[in-house]
């Protein structure tokens, strides 16, 4: 009969803990970095939804929402080579707006990638 010591099995408790901790604080710090990019482009989807549906209500051209989006890119940390197209398509203002972002993290650059098509709403542009 074998008795193990309790003082490997402390050492092991401990091995586990620290492992534990860093996965914890790898997993907080890609949040800490990625939430904020991810959260301003939802915002920003939100802000050209925003002005499609103001250019078709008010009969603003689409080059005023361009320019509205513009302006206010540097408020959602917007790259400034994104690439903001505007238009009108069957009676609709649309904007298409695309643009990467990298993302730092230890050892690693992700590259998030923004693709959206905001168009205005159909009772609007009638």
């Amino acid at each position: 009969m074998q008795i193990r010591s309790r003082h490997s099995e402390r050492g092991s408790a401990g091995v586990k803990l620290l492992v534990f901790i860093i996965v914890i604080a790898i997993v907080a710090y890609a949040g800490y970095v990625y939430i904020p990019v991810s959260y301003n482009a939802y915002l920003f989807k939100d802000l050209m939804q925003q002005k499609v549906n103001t250019a078709a209500a008010l009969g603003h051209p689409a080059n005023w929402v361009h320019e509205q989006l513009v302006k206010s890119a540097p408020e959602y940390n917007i790259p400034t080579d994104a690439e903001i197209v505007p238009a009108v398509k069957d009676g609709r203002v649309e904007v298409h707006v695309q643009y990467t972002q990298p993302i730092e993290f230890p050892g690693y650059i992700y590259e998030y990638t923004f693709d959206h098509t905001a168009q205005s709403t159909e009772f609007l542009s009638k």
